[in-house]
């Protein structure tokens, strides 16, 4: 096929401005490649995915600017030789400013009202929020299996638990304050009363209490559990910083369930940070959040609470919310699970960002229902 020398005149002229304004406007990336393979078009929401800006690709060629990204050349190629429309939803990934973006590819052919093909129009939409809601989903199944495992197991476990702590308490009684055997007895009952801790923790995962709404001032929550933790970590050098957004509503939520969720993250955050550090935990709303993808846009209130510890190692990051996992000597491995359990009862979404030396990010997303 014989390609045509101007087709980037072309297309600029069968656009128009009224046309590039339409599309400067729509929220997924649309990039426009003339048969010559040079770019023409390339709208804001383009340049949020890739990284590249209007600047650097308007005049640009196609091939050299995503030489790096073999999937997006093959559709571009594919759909300028042939004509055809090709999509690709699933396996395309845009590397952006040093991270990975997973995107929806669809190219068209760009056609002239006499039928004169004169390049391809990419749309590109990234699809993170979609993949972070299937990872949080497939979570919450293997969560609600393993709860009903577990609610069955504690079951068994309490009542031949209570059995012995009874008879431990009841020896401790009989026995001189003197008697060697004492402190034995001791531990029998501590460490009868630590499996109860846990065997409650495991029933609360696995029976659902039931939200009980009321309007939240999320500050209010914050802001008493880190003055709290502030007295509580007095004698060491840990810097707390409080960055709330003041146009955020109160919210419809369970306040007590709230407060739980961001205690026991703050004081994972300390915890991690040992003696000296900065937590920081910041608010603001999300706006045109979409939580799947028949679901209309919607506002959600984003909290995040950053520390700059040590960080999560990559191999356990993927099993912090699992049950019984933790990093942490005498912990229970529960506490994470249950803030998943809280935050999907919410009708929310949780995840953590982390690199080995740089701290750790926990982001809540809570949808903004007044």
């Amino acid at each position: 096929m014989t390609m045509p020398s101007d087709s980037s005149e072309q297309i600029q002229n069968s656009l128009g401005d009224y046309y590039a304004t339409v599309i400067d406007s729509v929220g997924d990336g649309v990039i426009v490649v003339g048969h010559d393979g040079v770019i023409t078009l390339f709208n804001p929401a383009a340049e949020e995915i890739t990284g590249f800006s209007r600047r650097q690709t308007v005049g640009a060629s196609f091939d050299k600017l995503f030489a790096n990204e073999t999937a997006l050349l093959e559709i571009v190629t594919k759909t300028l030789r042939t004509g055809i429309t090709i999509s690709d939803h699933e396996n395309v990934m845009v590397r952006s400013a040093g991270r990975i973006v997973p995107v929806a590819v669809t190219c068209y052919p760009l056609v002239l009202p006499n039928g004169e093909h004169i390049g391809a129009i990419l749309t590109l939409k990234d699809i993170t929020y979609i993949r972070e809601l299937e990872a949080a989903v497939r979570q919450a199944d293997r969560l609600s299996t393993l709860g009903t495992l577990a609610a069955g197991l504690a079951h068994e476990v309490k009542n031949p638990l209570g059995g012995i702590k009874g008879a431990a308490q009841l020896l401790e009684r009989e026995l001189g304050q003197d008697d060697e055997q004492l402190e034995y007895t001791r531990v029998v009952i501590r460490e009868s009363e630590r499996i109860d801790h846990i065997i409650r923790e495991l029933l609360e995962l696995a029976s659902p209490r039931g939200l009980k709404l009321s309007p939240v001032n999320l500050h209010e929550v914050l802001g008493h559990i880190l003055q709290l933790q502030k007295h509580a970590v007095a004698d060491k050098e840990i810097t707390f910083t409080a960055q709330f957004d003041p146009s955020i509503p109160a919210i419809m939520a369970d306040a007590e369930m709230l407060t739980r969720l961001f205690l026991n993250l703050i004081l994972n955050a300390i915890d991690a940070m040992g003696d000296a550090g900065r937590l920081t935990v910041t608010s603001r709303v999300l706006s045109d959040y979409r939580m799947s993808q028949n679901e209309r846009s919607s506002r959600m209130v984003v909290v995040e609470v950053s520390d700059d510890g040590p960080g999560i190692p990559r191999e356990d990051l993927e099993n912090i919310w699992s049950p019984f996992f933790s990093t942490k000597s005498g912990g229970t491995g529960l506490g994470l699970t249950i803030c998943h359990k809280i935050v999907a009862e919410h009708r929310g979404m949780i995840k953590a960002d982390s690199h080995p030396g740089h701290g750790t990010k926990f982001t809540v997303l809570l949808p903004l229902i007044q």
